[in-house]
Order: structure tokens, then C-alpha cells, then sequence
């Protein structure tokens, strides 16, 4: 199901293909993401996978104002030239996304949102790409750290009120908890403390799945509230009866593809190397047992 040899051959260090029935646990990851969180009245979106520059540094990507290759394990593409309608050459750099929190954030940068939209909240699923520049020697086979995969991803847009951004928050963290009980692994959740967080970040909870090869657990998703950290740098505001305002911003991991592939794979193995399909993902993989092949 997974070919981690031609991947190499094809992609380079930590490349990999997804093949036969992890493409359809795979998919039905994200369907069951998706599906859970349009139901709870979050908005879907597929956003830019290739952004500009402001969209990084007004999510908080970039440690200085500048991209910064040594630093920063975003990729930068190499061909910045784009021929406009008018046959001009415009010379911008572009980036890839390592989540589609930020292109999601950026949809409304330089705007004023109405403040009866308010909140508002957002799934974007995307590909993601990370370079991983600061990881070298760190897991190094297998799945777990590569350069690229799938996300779902839940963005909140909310007032400048702590209160309901950290209502907003565990709810977020909330959704990332029921998806990990609907496909039945083992998990925790930890509160970052404060010496731990990242720059612009108000409060974080990880949550971590239980991976038996690691004898431990593996980070699987993460929940942060900004408060107006990136709105400013995005000038994303509302309007009250007080004034103009910059909106509260959260996101969280919903879904990442390998590593919950990993601990539905590994947590799910029986003695003869079959695999039970976890039930809510039945409908989409279209069988209840992968048989070892």
C-alpha cells in the first residue's frame, strides 16, 4: 500500500506513493472531515496551494519579515516570472503551503468583514508541503515526516472577545477529539505552556495518537488562538458600534493523511497482518478487512 522505494526515485528524500486500498483510507480521511465539519456548520474550501509572500508572514510563517531559507521550512519556487494579460513580466515570488490556514486567512486581508458574518468558520482541505529543513536525522523512514501529504484543516474568524475566541478554541480542539474517537485511537491532548509556544500565539493544545512502532505518541494536530496576532499583520477588521476592530483568528489541525495513517494502520494490524478497517471509514474504503497480500 505504500511504496517508499520508487518514491525516492521519483520525488527524492522522503518521497512515497500511497497505493490500492490507503488511497481509499486515505480519501476517506478527509471525506470524514469534512463531512463532520459541514455538518457542524463549518464553511469547505480548497484553497491556493501557491501563495504570495504576505500570506506567510501574515499567518505568522516567517521568523522575520523576509523569507528566510535557513531557516524557514517553507518551499520558495524558483520561477517567479508571471506574463500578465497585458504581456507585462511580473516578478513576485510564490510559495507553497505547509497547511491552508493561511491562504484561508488571507481571503479576507485588507478587508472589513461584516460583523453580523461573525463568526465565521472555515475547513479547507489542501495538499501541504514542508521542507523540513529542521528535522535532518529525524525520522527518517517510513511516513511520519515528509515533504508533502494531505490536510483538513478548521479556521475560526471570531470578535475581539477572549471569551468567545477560547470558547471557540475548544471547540475547534473538540472536533480533532471526536475524529479521533470516530476512528477508534488512542490519543491525549496537551496544553503547550507558555515558554513552548511560537511566536503571535495566545494558547495551543497538540493532540498526539498512539503509534505502537514509537512506543509512544505522535503528534497528530495542533489548536492555536492568535487572538489578533495575524489579523493585523493580514489588517483583517470588523466594524461595531465602537469602532473599527481586527478580528480574533484561530486554526487547528482537523485531519493530517499520514500519521492518522499511520496509527489506524499500526493500531488496527492483527496477528496475520490483515488490517480491520476502522467503521467509520467502511463507506469509503468499501470493505471491513485489508487482507495482507
Amino acid at each position: 500500500m505504500l511504496d517508499f522505494k520508487r518514491g525516492a526515485k521519483v520525488s527524492g528524500y522522503r518521497g512515497y506513493y500511497v497505493k490500492n486500498e490507503a488511497v481509499m483510507l486515505q480519501m476517506g480521511l478527509m471525506m470524514l472531515a469534512l463531512n463532520k465539519l459541514i455538518q457542524k456548520g463549518f464553511t469547505p474550501i480548497i484553497p491556493p496551494t501557491l501563495v504570495k509572500e504576505f500570506v506567510l508572514f501574515g499567518s505568522g510563517y516567517f521568523a522575520g519579515k523576509k523569507y528566510n531559507p535557513e531557516i524557514d521550512e517553507i518551499y520558495k519556487i524558483a520561477n517567479n516570472n508571471e506574463k500578465l494579460a497585458d504581456g507585462a513580466i511580473q516578478k513576485e515570488d510564490k510559495f507553497l503551503i505547509g497547511t491552508a490556514e493561511p491562504s484561508i486567512l488571507s481571503y479576507y486581508s485588507d478587508e472589513v468583514i461584516d460583523e453580523k458574518k461573525l463568526p465565521m468558520k472555515f475547513c479547507g482541505f489542501s495538499q501541504c508541503y514542508r521542507s523540513e529543513i529542521g528535522s535532518y536525522g529525524k525520522n527518517t523512514k517510513g511516513i511520519y515526516r515528509v515533504h508533502e501529504f494531505m490536510k483538513v484543516e478548521e479556521v475560526a474568524i471570531t470578535h475581539a472577545n477572549i471569551e468567545e475566541a477560547e470558547k471557540l478554541h475548544e471547540e475547534l480542539m473538540s472536533i480533532a477529539r471526536e475524529l479521533h474517537e470516530d476512528l477508534e485511537i488512542p490519543y491525549r491532548q496537551i496544553l503547550i505552556c507558555t515558554g513552548d509556544l511560537s511566536v503571535g500565539k495566545y494558547k495551543q493544545y497538540d493532540i498526539e495518537a498512539w503509534i505502537p512502532s514509537m512506543d509512544g505518541y505522535g503528534e497528530t494536530g495542533s489548536a492555536s488562538n492568535f487572538l489578533d496576532w495575524q489579523s493585523r499583520r493580514l489588517n483583517v477588521k470588523y466594524k461595531d458600534k465602537e469602532g473599527a476592530k481586527f478580528v480574533y483568528m484561530l486554526n487547528s489541525t482537523a485531519i493530517p493523511s499520514p500519521r492518522m495513517l499511520i496509527a489506524i494502520l499500526e493500531n488496527n494490524q492483527q496477528k496475520d497482518g490483515s488490517i480491520v478497517v476502522p467503521k467509520a471509514l467502511r463507506p469509503y474504503v468499501g470493505k471491513d478487512v485489508i487482507t495482507r497480500v
